[in-house]
């Protein structure tokens, strides 16, 4: 509801600032109309990253569009997301959860190199597949980040494989440099506050 002191005078400045501000949007997007597989990139030390891919994914299903998850880290985890996503929607995203968990649970790097790199082979079969339109790396930028896959190896894949028109989301917190710099679109969450700091331990809804 407007402001009931608003005067006739305020409404039209208002409803010709709003006109003005639209024009100048029409402009712009009259001028947008190629389209293009994206390389897409979650990242910062802030709460949300997976859940922002995640959600891209079910938008994807709710276009009917095939789309893919490979999970690099949690994989161990009984997540919502994925009991809603293989439970509901099998026939529309593939759900591959090729982690064992997070380093520190495993204390076995061997195995987490090999985990990552098993990942990372159902990861390129999927994002060679012209039929998937969206292919989400969960967790991939933390198997980076540790070494246990190649960042030129990945951006090369990237660069020469991917189709032109499949979108490719890579999430985890401190993204490589060089894969910031490929990406198409990157978005980076910061941490305000965060309820594991005041004794909070994760819970079903909000953090799987």
């Amino acid at each position: 509801m407007p402001d009931q002191t608003d005067s006739p005078e305020t409404l039209a400045r208002h409803s010709a600032k709003m006109a003005k501000k639209k024009a100048a949007r029409d402009k712009i997007m009259a001028k947008k109309e190629g389209e293009k597989g994206l390389i897409i990139v979650h990242t910062g030390p802030g709460k949300g990253k997976s859940s922002s891919g995640f959600g891209m994914i079910l938008r994807c299903i709710a276009h009917g569009m095939p789309c893919a998850v490979v999970q690099f880290i949690k994989g161990a985890w009984d997540t919502g997301e994925r009991s809603l996503i293989t439970g509901h929607f099998g026939d529309l995203c593939q759900f591959y959860a090729m982690g064992e968990g997070f380093t520190w649970e495993t204390q076995d790097r061997a195995r987490d190199i090999a985990a990552a790199q098993a990942g990372w082979e159902k990861a390129k079969e999927l994002i060679r597949d012209p039929e998937i339109r969206m292919v989400l790396l969960d967790e991939i930028n933390i198997a980076l980040r540790y070494d246990y896959l190649s960042i030129d190896e990945v951006l090369t894949f990237l660069r020469t494989e991917k189709p032109e028109m499949t979108h490719v989301v890579l999430t985890g917190r401190n993204a490589a440099e060089p894969l910031i710099e490929a990406a198409d679109l990157v978005t980076e969450m910061t941490l305000v506050k965060h309820p594991f700091r005041s004794g909070i331990k994760a819970q079903a809804g909000v953090e799987f």
